[in-house]
């Protein structure tokens, strides 16, 4: 290939892959000194105008995206008419490859790569971005398995442009479309839901859900046949996993998970059920609960008084500020010092005193029968002496 040089900047030194909107290329960034990933969109794309505008922007948007398992943008350019992003160089493969040579993959190596996969995705949902164009291809993996998700934005900006121009790069991956992206509909994260069911269904059974002779055909596959159980074409993959993989692949987007994040949090908890990597993988039984701590015993409390309506004040009485109405029944509130008017405190019941013999006897009565009577004879006595008093006063006169 003949040397060229990018802005003065980038100098490319040789094809390391080609997709149906760009070529890639290994180049040598001359002003830092490191070895970059140059994504070139074909001529075909650049012919649109809006269509760049829109890459321009989905390329600065992928460029704040922080993740491990994105491959990081570096910078957007343009020299000429040849568009092109910079990305960090990744010595390794691309998932497809990876796939066609060892798949049907074990259980955990699959769930392994998903997880990732959902991770990278998953961040770019939070941020607001859908890629749009999940599939293998657009998946690296390195030293140690790991997964690095590239090709962010283009195929988003293209689905923003002119529905004749989206369609010729549509058919270029229509294996690994949801159902509505086939039907020229704009993709949302529900729809990379759908792509990565797709990817997860390759790697645990060698192919692909559905197959057509043609783009047309393909796409009404994805639109109304009932993609084949995994279970079915692989035994060793256990029935939930498999019910899992089914909902990302539902038709309706409703009826997927709705993020990446939230299968990547599915496929997690399947894993940390003790699942084995090879054989039936039969769950592992949750462990035992422990026996409930005793109940404490009750602590013991008096019983609270009734609660008493609170009192109403009446017009001042005698020099009084306010005289409280108490309610029926209460106790007579002696203490106040006056009677309010209109009010008639009842009398207090008379005490009962006990007998020294220890049964309960009445007080006696404040006045009785032989008190009147030696009342009357002392009135009689002072009688008699005043009127012998009288007697003797007139006799001596």
């Amino acid at each position: 290939m003949e040397e060229k040089l990018l802005n003065g900047r980038y100098r490319l030194v040789s094809q390391h892959g080609s997709g149906g909107m760009s070529v890639i290329y290994r180049a040598t960034d001359i002003e830092l000194g490191r070895t970059v990933a140059i994504k070139i969109l074909r001529p075909s794309l650049t012919n649109d105008p809006s269509f760049l505008v829109r890459f321009r922007q989905e390329a600065r948007n992928v460029a704040n995206l922080a993740h491990p398992n994105i491959v990081t943008v570096h910078d957007v350019g343009q020299d000429g008419n040849t568009h092109y992003i910079v990305m960090e160089f990744l010595d390794g493969q691309d998932l497809k490859k990876i796939i066609k040579a060892d798949a049907p993959f074990s259980i955990e190596r699959t769930l392994n790569y998903a997880i990732q996969i959902c991770a990278g995705i998953g961040y770019a949902h939070r941020a607001g971005l859908v890629h749009a164009d999940v599939k293998p291809q657009n998946i690296l993996t390195t030293d140690g398995d790991r997964i690095k998700v590239t090709d962010f934005g283009i195929a988003q900006a293209l689905a923003a442009t002119r529905s004749e121009e989206r369609q010729k790069v549509v058919w270029g991956s229509p294996h690994y479309f949801a159902p509505e992206q086939a039907q020229g509909e704009y993709p949302t994260p529900s729809a990379d839901v759908y792509s990565i069911g797709v990817v997860l269904f390759e790697m645990l059974t060698g192919r692909l859900p559905f197959m057509g002779n043609d783009q047309q055909e393909l796409a009404l596959a994805h639109i109304r046949d009932t993609p084949p159980r995994i279970s079915e074409l692989n035994p060793k993959v256990p029935p939930s996993l498999d019910t899992i993989i089914q909902k990302t692949l539902a038709k309706e987007p409703a009826s997927r998970y709705r993020t990446a994040d939230q299968l990547g949090r599915i496929l997690i908890a399947f894993k940390e059920q003790g699942q084995e990597a090879t054989g039936g993988m039969v769950p592992v039984a949750a462990k035992e609960a422990p026996p409930p701590a005793p109940a404490p015993a009750p602590i013991y409390a008096p019983p609270m008084p009734p609660a008493v309506p609170p009192v109403q004040s009446v017009p001042a009485v005698r020099g009084y500020d306010t005289a409280p109405t108490l309610p029926p029944g209460a106790p007579p509130a002696l203490n106040y010092g006056y009677v309010p008017t209109g009010y008639t405190y009842p009398m207090p019941p008379e005490p009962e005193i006990m007998h020294s013999r220890g049964y309960r006897v009445s007080e006696p009565e404040s006045l009785d029968v032989v008190t009147l009577i030696l009342a009357a004879i002392a009135l009689m006595a002072v009688l008699g002496v005043v009127i012998l008093w009288i007697f003797v006063w007139q006799a001596y006169s």
